[in-house]
């Protein structure tokens, strides 16, 4: 049988970045007309290529991600709220690789009656859709 909470603690070692969650409050800053953001998640994450997910099945020896046709994923502790479409991901410390670099969550964070972290599909948003980064 599989020890789930040493699935988790190994997944959850691996979250090294911390990584800012936030969501569109449906306002607009007076000065800009930018779209105004409130955080709902700062802390322990790893921001995953393709490649990414990859080595992690191959570290762990299982699939704890699930199928992934995303590009890339978010991984969080269970205690993270779940992301929502349009929320907006940031690494905030961590790979300098994703310095100045914004995801946008593609669809709801994958939930299941047995689960070891949480997983979010992304897409990495550049240009317009990127107004208020």
């Amino acid at each position: 049988m599989v020890d789930l909470e040493q699935v988790r603690t190994d997944l959850e070692n691996l979250m090294t970045d911390t990584v800012r969650v936030r969501r569109p409050t449906g306002e607009t800053a007076p000065e800009d007309g930018a779209p105004v953001w409130a955080t709902i998640y700062e802390g322990a994450g790893a921001l995953l290529s393709t490649h990414g997910q990859i080595v992690v099945r191959q570290l762990l020896g299982a699939d704890w991600l699930g199928e992934a046709s995303a590009w890339y994923q978010l991984m969080t502790p269970l205690s993270a709220p779940v992301a929502d479409p349009g929320d907006q991901v940031e690494v905030v410390e961590g790979d300098q690789g994703f310095a100045e670099r914004t995801w946008f969550v593609e669809a709801r964070t994958q939930t299941s009656t047995v689960e070891v972290v949480r997983v979010t599909r992304l897409d990495e948003q550049t240009g317009a859709l990127a107004v208020g980064v």
